[in-house]
């Protein structure tokens, strides 16, 4: 099992609409997310800068970020394209972070 984390960008003023809109995730993207392995999805807001931390454990070959190709997530994109911060492909502008420490 792999755990992986990465950080993103909300505008400023949007962390209610992105908080409601991932409160009413969509159950194909929940399905699809959990058929390729992902579990244990958390993402976390930083107000001081606006930031997202997110974190998920995986047992498949990729994480979230992976299913780019994905029908499902490039309609998910477009959706948050609004209150996020976006590449032109609509994918949120995303940095993986190292795992420095971990204690089981």
């Amino acid at each position: 099992m792999q755990r992986l984390a990465f950080k993103m960008k909300i505008k400023e003023g949007q962390k209610e609409a992105y908080k409601k809109r991932h409160d009413e995730l969509w159950p194909e993207l929940k399905n699809l997310l959990k058929a390729n392995g992902i579990s244990e999805y958390s993402i976390f807001f930083d107000d001081e800068t606006n930031t997202l931390f997110a974190f998920q454990k995986v047992s498949g070959s990729g994480g979230s970020q992976d299913l780019s190709n994905d029908p499902i997530v490039q309609k998910w994109w477009r959706f948050m394209a609004d209150i996020m911060e976006v590449n032109p492909d609509y994918s949120p502008i995303s940095k993986p972070m190292e795992e420095v420490f971990f204690m089981e």
